[in-house]
């Protein structure tokens, strides 16, 4: 058994997060961990956010990203307000350099709590998404579910966050709609050959959004960050939306997403602590911080 490592289950706006502490550590948190602690009703998570010592300098720290299947993840905002909330109450530190696999992350907490994170530029060209082939307008592709003459969801917007992502727009509640049925078959469709986060969006206004996403390597999630920063975009791409919006998610909590000027993308919401506790890297095994081992 490997010596253990603290935790803070969080979430942001409904994502189920685990923010782990693995610094000063050399091992990682292997996949049987991750798929095990998901498993776990008390643990369920869509991310976990591992914090490693900064491997580049001028970063706070290192962040490794894993799915509840045990995949690995390039981007997580909502994980990523977690992982900022959680830092700052440690540190009283409010602005953070983080690296991913996405890239360099940059978050802060601001004094009424809410945190914001810059999410980068996002990517529209269809290799760098990726895309299966090559689509000269990311705008729309053809892409459907359901019979050719009367699709169920069709031609959806995609773009990468770090992550890569199909947006698919409608017109009725996005809750008509059997994501659960749908996401499976879309997250592995071969057009996309890193597997996509799949969304469903309807937008309500010029400034409001309504999405549900089933997320790559996760599946139904309350929220996803980087999917309601990839519909804000394709909203204003494809003229459905201004650039900056109010985006409602599954769980009822908003993000509101700016696209600015210099084409960075700034998601702002809240984060949520809900417990805190111990586990094994290695194998998942866990105990509340000051309860016997569950």
């Amino acid at each position: 058994m490997s010596a253990p490592a603290s935790f803070a289950k969080m979430n942001g706006i409904g994502n189920k997060i685990i923010v782990a502490d693995m610094r000063g550590r050399m091992d990682r948190i292997s996949a049987d961990a991750a798929i095990a602690l998901a498993a776990d009703p008390a643990t369920h998570f869509d991310q976990i956010m591992a914090i490693h010592d900064p491997r580049l300098a001028g970063t706070d720290f290192y962040i490794e990203i894993i799915n509840s299947d045990g995949s690995l993840a390039q981007a997580c905002g909502n994980g990523t307000r977690c992982v900022v909330s959680a830092l700052a109450a440690e540190t009283d530190k409010k602005v953070f350099t983080f690296q991913t696999l996405a890239g360099i992350v940059n978050a802060v907490e601001h004094e009424d709590g809410l945190i914001s994170v810059d999410m980068g530029k996002p990517r529209f060209d269809w290799q760098d998404i990726p895309l299966a082939e090559e689509f000269r307008d990311t705008r729309a592709i053809e892409l459907q579910v359901g019979p050719i003459d009367a699709p169920v969801l069709h031609s959806p917007s995609v773009a990468s966050m770090g992550n890569p992502h199909a947006i698919f727009w409608v017109d009725e509640d996005v809750w008509s709609y059997d994501l659960e049925k749908f996401g499976p078959l879309l997250e592995n469709h071969p057009i996309f050959p890193e597997r996509a986060n799949i969304t469903i969006a309807q937008v309500s206004s010029r400034e409001t959004l309504n999405i549900r996403t089933w997320e790559r390597g996760a599946g139904l999630t309350l929220a996803c960050g980087s999917a309601a920063c990839a519909a804000a975009v394709s909203g204003a791409r494809t003229g459905r939306t201004l650039r900056t919006v109010t985006i409602t998610a599954p769980s009822g909590g908003k993000l509101i997403i700016e696209w600015r000027a210099d084409d960075h993308v700034i998601m702002t919401g809240p984060a949520e602590w809900e417990f805190a506790g111990e586990f094994d890297p290695k194998t998942g095994s866990w105990q509340h911080a000051s309860e016997d081992a569950v």
